[in-house]
């Protein structure tokens, strides 16, 4: 009816409608086959626990001659002739000795390989073989010239009239007859099946090939042939049901037409629709239930990109399959299958749903037109009302609040209405009246969803004794309308602030609140608890889009991570495990966020140090986790507890290293890294670590845990390819400051300082070899600060500068050996072997310093200097252990021994 298709499409439809109905058959008759070895297995199993017959009694005159009865037959010999008896003798009756004597008949075998191609195989083939054979004919005759077109198509629909005069003999000769049905093939519904392809086959030509039928009369008669083959498959079983559903849905598109008539068309579908689910509801065929659904809303698409598009025809479409697929199709409701309470059943839930997703599609590109708008609500109303009475459906509502938002969200991001008035003139078919007349409907629309879902929602607890069913109630009940209210306030707030949206928040967030506390004071019924978390969870998110509502755009994230926290406190109060989960995934939303833009609000970032947008939109979040990991704590230790735990670590390190980069950049958060900016990284890094492994001594937590080693990790990495190789100012040219407060002390003294701390922090919890790698760190940065400071003594704040002379090279031997002497000292005082140990390194440094760079560099009196003082120092070392460590390591002589 819209396009023109070549001339063999009738050829593969056949083949494909056949293919159809050969899996179908060969379903339907291995059920057959099956029924059949389960009632001889039955009626086995009845005769061999019947109870035996009465013994027959015998004439008292007659003892002698008359014989005994013999006993039952065995297996092997069942076949031998029975026992001579006298005449006087009476048998047992011919029942009761089969019940008797027959063993239990085996279930039938499994048919082989050559069964299922004699009785199954060869008749498809052979059915499939007589459509294409009809076919070919008319090809042969059309190409030889033998008959005329007429005669071509009058043959073609006496051939398909025998077809199906056979197909109804053979069945009824089927059905008379005496003979067990055995596990073959449906002949009867083979030949029907070929009958009916070859009628589509010869009124498609008559109307494609010779012009013999105008449009209209050719897709009455295709749209009677297809009905006729639905109605024979109540006799013929599925095979001729598939290949009735295929030509009835492609009828319309054999038969062409220049001005398409969509309430025609959609009329006949409704028929067709009607047709195959009733058939579907008779016979219990899900597959053909799912099959109209699928060519049925198919079906919507046809118009919907043209630029008229009639939007009532095409909601009468999708008005007619839903009403249809409830009456007929969702289980539990009006004449649908019946089906056990508390049961979601998928063919119910998709049929409604798969109409839903058509009326959304005439809303979408109908530009949101009223009759649309108003077919979509009505659709959704009826959803809630379908899967209120019938539970089966209940999954629609997934489905109905998808739609719903899918609907609003697309007008929210329409352009805005103000702008559709141009300079010249506004756009044609657009006024400012129908402008407002839509924004008043969609407002209309969100007061009846919003209400219908969060109303329904809250009512339906308790009516089942299902979990599943008043979870999913109350999970559109609190989804529903907080979508609907975020749509409405872009649209129309366009992401502004907005004190009446933000009071609509607040009200729903009431609503949500006290629908909260009264499901917490009834008694326990299944799905109770998720239902009620549901709820809270939904105060909580109305409470957030209030804040958003009314401040400004960067509160989004302060809201979000406030919810995280309310929710702790709400699982803490209110023992429900779900709501645990819920602070984590707010916590996670609130991540998420900041991965999107890391400075939160964009530009208008400040350039305050510290006290900027940073503080607050990373600040609070962080005590928010924080405060949140406090309340989860006291209820165990899970994984929503961990996620809040890493996210607090997360922003309290983002917060210190954004704040950072602020203050070193100078507000410009784009620009280069800097001296300045490695040295308070790796300072921040190191004081957040000491904190972290000290809290996680008294929590004992995994997140605490691997997060100290973490910003142990980061603080390294900056150190070494920052402070000491990218950012080092003697081997770039770098301005260090003053001659004592400087760079220098930020980024070289302080770190060590905070390494020294750091490793004693870990020694006893951590490894050995952990521990000294971070004391060895804090050596070599003790040493850098004190081998730049003396450069800087020399050289000026730019170290790179000048040349080095002797006396700088004597300093460095003088500085390095008192810094040695004064570790040397250290760890004498407080018996510290590690100081001993770094005194070492650094005494053996200077002494190879000395004998490899002083005494080629050095010349006159400073070389003289350089060795004697290392002399001096060495001997008085080499005194200080004698006298001093090795004193005290030497155990006292045993007292003397007195006899008594």
């Amino acid at each position: 009816m819209f396009d023109d298709w070549f001339n063999d499409l009738a050829v593969i439809l056949a083949i494909v409608a056949f293919l159809i109905a050969i899996k179908a058959s060969n379903q339907a008759t291995e059920l057959r086959r099956r029924l059949s070895s389960l009632e001889a297995m039955l009626n086995a199993q009845r005769q061999v626990q019947a109870p035996p017959p009465l013994p027959v009694q015998e004439p008292a005159s007659t003892p002698a001659t008359s014989a005994a009865e013999p006993p039952p037959l065995a297996p092997e010999v069942e076949a031998a002739p029975p026992p001579l008896v006298t005449e006087e003798a009476s048998p047992p009756p011919l029942e009761a000795t089969a019940s008797v004597d027959a063993p239990p008949s085996l279930p039938a075998p499994a048919p082989g390989f050559e069964e299922r191609l004699g009785t199954r195989w060869v008749v498809w083939i052979g059915g499939l073989a007589l459509a294409l054979g009809g076919f070919f004919m008319v090809r042969y005759s059309i190409e030889a010239g033998l008959v005329g077109p007429g005669v071509r198509v009058f043959l073609g629909g006496l051939f398909a009239a025998a077809l199906l005069g056979a197909g109804e003999w053979s069945r009824r000769r089927e059905s008379i007859s005496t003979i067990q049905a055995l596990p073959i093939a449906n002949i009867p519904a083979i030949l029907t099946a070929a009958g009916t392809a070859v009628a589509f086959a010869t009124v498609y030509a008559a109307y494609a090939l010779y012009d013999f039928l105008v449009p209209a009369t050719a897709f009455v008669l295709l749209g009677i042939v297809a009905m006729g083959t639905l109605a024979a498959a109540l006799l013929h079983g599925p095979a001729l049901a598939g290949l009735g559903v295929v030509g009835a849905f492609a009828t319309p598109v054999l038969v062409s037409s220049g001005k398409p008539d969509y309430w025609a068309l959609y009329v006949y579908l409704a028929i067709v629709t009607a047709a195959s689910f009733g058939l579907a509801r008779i016979r219990l065929w899900r597959w053909l239930a799912v099959t109209t659904i699928f060519f049925a809303v198919l079906w919507i698409f046809p118009g919907l990109d043209t630029g008229e598009l009639q939007v009532a025809p095409h909601a009468f479409h999708a008005i007619a399959g839903f009403v249809l697929a409830a009456l007929l199709v969702v289980c539990g409701f009006m004449f649908g299958p019946d089906i056990e309470d508390g049961q979601i059943e998928p063919v119910s839930s998709s049929s409604l749903g798969a109409y839903l997703f058509g009326a959304m599609l005439i809303v979408l590109s109908s530009a949101h037109a009223d009759l649309s708008l108003i077919a979509f609500t009505v659709l959704v109303a009826a959803t809630l009302f379908v899967a209120w009475r019938a539970e089966a459906a209940v999954g629609a509502l997934g489905a109905a609040a998808a739609t719903v938002f899918i609907v609003f969200a697309e007008w929210a991001v329409r352009a805005n209405p103000d702008m559709l008035v141009l300079p010249g003139g506004p756009m044609p078919g657009i006024t400012p009246t129908a402008i407002d007349s839509a924004v008043t409907l969609h407002l209309l629309m969100a007061a009846i969803f919003a209400a219908g879902f969060g109303l329904a929602g809250f009512f339906a607890q308790g009516r089942s004794n299902s979990a599943i069913i008043p979870v999913v109630w109350s999970a559109a009940g609190v989804i529903t309308p907080i979508a609907i209210l975020v749509a409405l306030y872009a649209r129309i707030a366009h992401l502004d602030r907005s004190i009446p949206f933000a009071i609509l928040a607040v009200l729903l967030a009431t609503a949500f609140g006290a629908a909260t506390e009264t499901l917490t004071r009834r008694e326990s019924r299944p799905g109770l608890a998720i239902s009620t978390a549901l709820f809270a969870t939904g105060t909580l998110g109305a409470l957030a889009l209030a804040l958003t509502f009314a401040l400004e755009k960067g509160w989004l994230t302060i809201a979000l991570a406030l919810m995280s926290l309310g929710t702790a406190w709400i699982a803490m109060q209110r023992p429900i495990p779900f709501l645990r989960w819920l602070a984590a995934i707010f916590a996670g939303i609130v991540t998420a966020r900041v991965g999107y833009d890391p400075r939160i609000v964009g530009d208008a970032v400040g350039t305050t140090p510290i006290f900027n947008w940073l503080l607050w939109g990373y600040g609070l979040p962080a005590v928010s986790f924080w405060a949140a990991t406090l309340f989860l704590r006291r209820r165990g230790d899970d994984p929503p507890l961990r996620m809040v735990e890493a996210a607090a670590i997360l922003f309290t390190a983002l917060l210190a290293f954004m704040e950072v980069r602020h203050l070193a950049t100078g507000g410009d958060m784009i620009s280069p890294p800097s001296l300045l900016e490695a040295a308070l990284q790796v300072c921040v890094s190191l004081a957040m670590t000491i904190g972290l492994e000290r809290l996680r001594l008294r929590s004992h937590s995994i997140v605490h845990n691997v997060g100290a080693i973490v910003l142990t990790a980061i603080a390294g990495c900056i150190s070494v390819f920052g402070l000491l190789f990218l950012e080092n100012p003697l081997i770039w040219r770098i301005d260090v400051g003053g001659a004592f407060f400087n760079l220098l002390l930020l980024g070289y003294a302080l770190p060590a300082v905070l390494m020294l701390l750091l490793a004693y922090a870990v020694v006893g919890a951590r490894g050995k070899v952990y521990a000294n790698t971070i004391a060895g760190a804090a050596l070599v940065f003790a040493l850098s600060y004190l081998t730049l400071e003396i450069r800087r003594f020399y050289h000026g704040p730019f170290l790179t500068s000048g040349e080095t002379t002797g006396a700088e090279q004597y300093t460095y031997s003088i500085g390095w050996l008192a810094f040695g002497v004064v570790l040397l000292g250290i760890g004498i005082a407080v018996n510290s072997e590690r100081a001993r140990l770094a005194s070492a390194a650094v005494i053996a440094l200077t002494i190879l310093k000395a004998f490899v760079i002083d005494m080629s560099t050095l010349t006159g009196v400073y070389r003289a200097l350089s060795f004697m003082c290392l002399g001096i120092v060495l001997v008085a070392i080499g005194w200080l252990y004698q006298r001093i460590l090795f004193r005290r390591q030497i155990a006292p002589p045993p007292a003397p021994q007195t006899s008594g």
